[in-house]
């Protein structure tokens, strides 16, 4: 690539996706960029787990279902690159997901059409496809506004909730109603209301609580599909690592930070310090690093950091990694075992912070699309157990860093409850026979390896007043030059929209510094438009139309002759 003279020095703390992503914006932007990563791996929660002695099987350790793939193209593109290029491939899971209940049926979400419709009229009646319908429709709007007005446009301030072009759209998206009381009003039976709405489990939150925009998640799902790339969810951070290193990112990795460093006067962020002391310097900071973790270890104390601990946070989780002897064949790529007790399951986390007694779980076999996460005629195996966050011990009840509780037990259970629900409702065997190696994750190692706060895994609740402006600004509202990016700041959780969180943050930096956005500057010119598809204004009135009103003008204008005619005969008789 062609070499760009360095006249500002950045810093990022932290290679998590939105860390990654913001250095090569940045670095192409004419940036000396350092990013410093207390962990040996880049991707944070998006890297990839080996068990010792299986090499060949891997596991995805957080995200592993592909969504809004429009903003990962546009993310390589803005970097005059693409997915393609960089040799990532992604494959569509078709269906999308198995949903397992505990009476033994089962529903298939997909993008095709007619099974969907076969699917939902099986269970509502002829009427329920024109209201699943009804429900995309609704959906697809949530999503078109939501990625016009929210996930490309920053929100820095309250006022910035007053922009009229926003405003008009806010009722549109439901943001005071929950996604299930939304679903309900196209779906007439608890199961599809169920089937419809435990997507909100990708943004940490209940269906009874989350904003009903929110069905946009399942909006882009039923439409555009899930996705997983070939070589697992961290293929896509390594190649933008790739990418960031070829225009000159340095990446710093086994580097924890003890702080940043602050100026008095004027209050300016102006490098970090590293555990050993060392003093690096920077024109500016950029922190990935959780936002309630930095604010309450890296930066000086404050009001903020305290209020930002006692925010809603999203839900934990104690998952699995799975090494399996065999393939289990009744399980397919994406499955979702909801609880009968599916509020109280919800409930439970969300309310009490505790591990449901029936929890509702995700099941994700990448080897049945990715041949390469295992070896042949075995699986690899992922189960994510939603469960609450962890809490200080002078919070009271609910699960604690030095709780009472047994974790080890806690795990059996989980794990027992797996099995079992797995067998029972899909008909596969002696799982527990055919598992060889086995790592976990709990609340607790989320928080220490992750340094996330709660050992919350996506970080801040996404409720009302946890979005928008309400959510914490991508830039340090006291200290210069300091700037966030990452899932507690806005626009939020989950990958790609940590990519459109990115190009927020990295133009939001070049504006201090008065910067031109490099990715602004290409597919300018005037592209040439056929006359077969340029755009027409509907017609008011067709000629079909057009020559009814002249007939009935002309009927109406015969009848109010004869009636004139009429008149005058009567007068002259009279």
């Amino acid at each position: 690539m062609k070499e760009k003279s360095r006249h500002k020095t950045a810093i990022i703390v932290g290679a998590g996706v939105g860390g990654v992503a913001t250095a090569a914006r940045l670095a192409k932007a004419g940036f000396s960029v350092t990013v410093f990563e207390k962990n040996g791996f880049t991707g944070g929660r998006c890297s990839l787990i080996h068990h010792d002695g299986y090499a060949k099987q891997r596991f995805d350790q957080g995200p592993s279902i592909l969504l809004l793939p429009h903003l990962f193209r546009e993310a390589f593109y803005d970097l005059d690159t693409s997915l393609e290029a960089e040799g990532v491939e992604l494959t569509k899971c078709e269906p999308n997901y198995n949903l397992w209940f505990g009476d033994g049926e089962s529903f298939e979400l997909s993008t095709d059409v007619s099974r969907m419709k076969d699917e939902v009229e099986k269970w509502e009646g002829k009427d329920g496809f024109e209201r699943y319908l009804g429900f995309l429709q609704e959906a697809h709007r949530h999503y078109e506004l939501s990625v016009t007005h929210v996930l490309k446009k920053n929100f820095t301030s309250l006022f910035s909730m007053a922009r009229p072009s926003f405003l008009r759209h806010l009722l549109t998206l439901h943001p005071f109603e929950s996604i299930y009381s939304r679903a309900s009003k196209y779906f007439w039976t608890e199961r599809l209301r169920r089937v419809f709405t435990f997507g909100s489990m990708y943004m940490g939150m209940s269906p009874f609580d989350a904003p009903g925009t929110y069905s946009l998640l399942q909006y882009t799902e039923l439409a555009e599909g899930i996705w997983y790339p070939k070589g697992g969810f961290h293929s896509v951070v390594a190649a933008l690592v790739r990418v960031g290193e070829r225009y000159g990112v340095t990446y710093r990795l086994s580097t924890p930070i003890s702080s940043i460093q602050v100026s008095p006067n004027p209050r300016r962020a102006t490098g970090v310090v590293l555990d050993n002391g060392e003093v690096i310097s920077a024109d500016i900071v950029i922190i990935n690093a959780d936002l309630v973790y930095a604010y309450n270890n890296l930066l000086p104390p404050s009001s903020k950091a305290i209020s930002l601990q006692k925010r809603s946070s999203s839900c934990s989780s104690i998952s699995f990694y799975w090494a399996m002897n065999r393939i289990i064949p009744e399980l397919t790529t994406h499955n979702i075992f909801l609880a009968d007790a599916y509020r109280e399951s919800f409930d439970d986390i969300f309310k009490k912070q505790l591990i449901p007694s029936q929890p509702s779980f995700y099941v994700n076999v990448p080897s049945r699309i990715d041949p390469t996460a295992a070896p042949e005629g075995k699986d690899a195996i992922v189960v994510l157990v939603p469960v609450g966050h962890l809490l200080d011990e002078k919070e009271g009840s609910g699960i604690k860093v030095d709780s009472k509780q047994d974790w080890e037990a806690m795990v059996t259970k989980a794990r027992e409850t797996v099995f079992s629900t797995i067998e029972a409702r899909t008909g596969a065997q002696d799982l527990q026979g055919a598992l060889v190696k086995e790592i976990v994750n709990t609340p607790k190692s989320w928080k220490d390896v992750f340094n996330l706060d709660k050992g919350a895994i996506l970080g801040l609740s996404h409720s009302f007043f946890n979005v928008l402006s309400f959510r914490p600004s991508t830039k340090h509202s006291s200290i210069d030059r300091l700037h966030f990016v990452g899932a507690s700041t806005h626009p939020g959780t989950g990958v790609p929209i940590l990519l459109a969180g990115s190009k927020m943050t990295s133009e939001q930096v070049l504006e201090v510094f008065g910067m031109e956005k490099p990715w602004d500057t290409r597919g300018k010119g005037k592209v040439e438009v056929k006359e077969i598809d340029k755009v027409h204004a509907l017609p008011i009135l067709s000629n079909f139309h057009i020559a009814v009103l002249v007939l009935v003008f002309m009927m109406v204008m015969a009848a109010f002759k004869f009636d004139a005619l009429e008149g005058l005969g009567e007068g002259v008789w009279r």
